[in-house]
Formats: C-alpha cells, structure tokens, sequence
C-alpha cells in the first residue's frame, strides 16, 4: 500500500463499520439508511454554510420557534424566552455548545461536528421542552377557599 492510498483507505473504514454495525444486512437497506444519512449531513453542511454566509439573519431562517425558544430555555436556565429572537450566529453558537463547541476567541466558527453532535441533543431538548409547556398549568391567582364556612 502507497502512502497515497493509505489515507483513502483510513477514512473508509469507519464508515464501512458504521454501516455493519447497524445490521442492515441487504443493500436496499444501506441504500436507504445512506439516502437518509446524506440528508441530515446535507442539512448540517447548509446549517453551517448558512451560519457563516448570513449570520446575522433571525434563527428563524432555519430553527423552528419551539427549537430556538427551548434552546434558548435550556441554555440561559430561564424558562422565560427573551423578548428578540436570537440571529442565527447566537443560536448556532448555543447549539454547538450542546455538541462541545467551547467558542473561545481563537476557535472561529463552529463546525460540522460539533453541530452535528448538538443538533441531536437540541432534538431531546426540544421535545421535553413540548411537553413541559404543554402540560404547564399556572397555578390560580388566589389561594382555593373552602366552601364550608366553619372551615379554617
């Protein structure tokens, strides 16, 4: 082996293994688990394209509102969501911080991976985030009184 072929043939491993360890078995199934692969990467790619090309644009251009307003909660440990919404480059900033982004001043923009690894936890946060607003019920404005006059 070449030393110029050495390279291609490291980097394909991984993504052989991948797909054997999901026990896909026959080639319709690679195919269709690759197709869907290739979509959440082409996703993340335009994510991070966009970030860098538009990033003062609302987050809104590319996260639905219950993502950024969870992200939002989660991030800042306030369930309150502020009164703007975040540009994309603060949303996308939050987000890989999720995936291990530390957004020091000589780190740059983040990248794929990081995103990638944030985008599935912000999935997680956003869906808990549904579910705890949707059963919230604020408490009454007055204290319940009972309806027994001897009572208390």
């Amino acid at each position: 082996m070449t030393s110029q072929t050495e390279p291609k043939e490291m980097a394909r491993i991984p993504v052989e293994a991948s797909y054997r360890d999901r026990q896909l078995g026959h080639a319709d199934r690679i195919e269709t688990c690759l197709a869907i692969d290739l979509v959440v990467a082409w996703r993340i790619f335009h994510l991070t394209k966009l970030g860098r090309e538009t990033p003062d644009v609302p987050c809104t251009v590319f996260f639905e509102e219950s993502e950024w307003k969870s992200l939002t909660a989660y991030i800042t440990q306030n369930p309150i969501t502020p009164d703007r919404t975040p540009t994309l480059r603060e949303a996308i900033r939050m987000v890989a911080s999720l995936g291990g982004f530390l957004g020091r001043n000589s780190d740059g923009e983040p990248g794929t991976k990081s995103l990638w690894l944030a985008l599935q936890r912000l999935d997680d946060i956003t869906t808990m985030w549904k579910v705890m607003t949707n059963l919230h019920v604020p408490y009454p404005q007055e204290p319940p009184v009972s309806s027994n006059a001897g009572y208390g």
